[in-house]
């Protein structure tokens, strides 16, 4: 008989060799036919003659790098903001801090003279930062607790506010509108993967935090009191992970634009395969967001061919009937 540890270990591999699958097919399916020979040989003997090389090495590669970037630091941000809100329905697209960075960046480019995505960067962290601080002043009761429905509703109203600046901000500079319409919608497609190096220590910073703090998030789920009592500092506990939310939820819009849901359903199907426990948790969504997002990628490619769908549209249509359900079980078990 298996203990939990090994089953649990068992299942972290297979979840590995999904997310390989789903990066092999990220790379190699698409509307251009690529034999699987080229892949080895357009890394070891690149020819910048040949389409396939180009295309392997150019869009492919670096669009695949940048869906499981992206897809895993979504799930993992979800899954601590779910932690940290003890709500299910916590997600950062949902507690507008996706629509706050998003809203930053808007301003960026229609306002201030910052046009390279590089620049992004900056402005979608500080974007997810004010966002983050506004949804926690709203929501807070008399008492400075916080209701889970107080938190959804405090979302929803951030979100709608950056949202709705967003698109006046847009009408008003159409030619803003146009250069960042495909990010806006959500994408992975025409990225450089030296777009990914300034945000490097940014998720090694995250990725440290969570790592650090892995034994603390589980001590939350406890409560406030519970974690008092264990001689933690629940305070700071928060004020950390929710550091490790915004930076990677920040640097993950600044580089693929507004993808919804992944952070939503992902810590769910991670719970349900691997428990509560952040050791497993943690990890295992990130496996599981990465692989949802290389595969809705690779059907953002057909789904109107020859023309790509924005995989944040993929993410959308996969994601709304989940929340639906989520949202109705959340209102017959409370």
């Amino acid at each position: 008989m298996l203990t939990e540890q090994a089953r649990h270990g068992a299942g972290l591999s297979l979840a590995a060799l999904v997310t390989l699958g789903a990066f092999l097919a990220n790379v190699m399916l698409g509307t251009t036919d690529i034999a699987w020979s080229t892949l080895p040989a357009s890394f070891t003997h690149y020819d910048p003659t040949q389409v396939a090389h180009i295309v392997l090495r150019t869009e492919r590669f670096p669009r695949a790098v940048i869906a499981t970037l992206v897809g895993s630091s979504l799930a993992v941000a979800g899954a601590l903001m779910q932690t940290l809100t003890r709500n299910p329905l916590a997600s950062p697209g949902l507690l507008g801090i996706n629509a706050g960075a998003m809203f930053f960046v808007v301003v960026a480019v229609s306002l201030l003279p910052l046009h390279s995505p590089a620049d992004y960067v900056w402005a979608a962290l500080l974007g997810a930062l004010v966002a983050a601080l506004l949804v926690v002043a709203l929501s807070r009761g008399p008492l400075g607790e916080f209701a889970p429905l107080r938190v959804i509703l405090a979302g929803v109203a951030v979100t709608a506010m950056f949202v709705s600046l967003s698109q006046g901000l847009l009408i008003v500079d159409q030619q803003s509108f146009q250069s960042v319409l495909y990010w806006l919608a959500g994408s992975v497609s025409g990225r450089e993967l030296s777009l990914v190096a300034p945000l490097l220590p940014l998720f090694g910073l995250a990725l440290v935090l969570c790592g650090l703090l892995v034994k603390h998030a589980n001590a939350l789920m406890l409560g406030d009191d519970m974690v008092a009592g264990l001689g933690l500092r629940a305070g700071t506990i928060k004020l950390l992970l929710g550091l490790a939310v915004i930076l990677l939820a920040g640097a993950s819009v600044a580089l693929a634009g507004m993808i919804g849901f992944i952070g939503l359903i992902v810590p769910h199907m991670a719970r349900g395969l691997f428990g509560v426990d952040h050791r497993w948790l943690l990890p295992s969504s990130a496996l599981l967001g990465a692989s949802l997002l290389l595969l809705a990628d690779v059907l953002s490619r057909f789904v109107m061919p020859p023309q790509e769908v924005p995989v944040g549209v993929i993410t959308a249509l996969i994601g709304t009937p989940w929340f639906i359900y989520l949202a109705r079980r959340q209102q017959v078990s409370s």
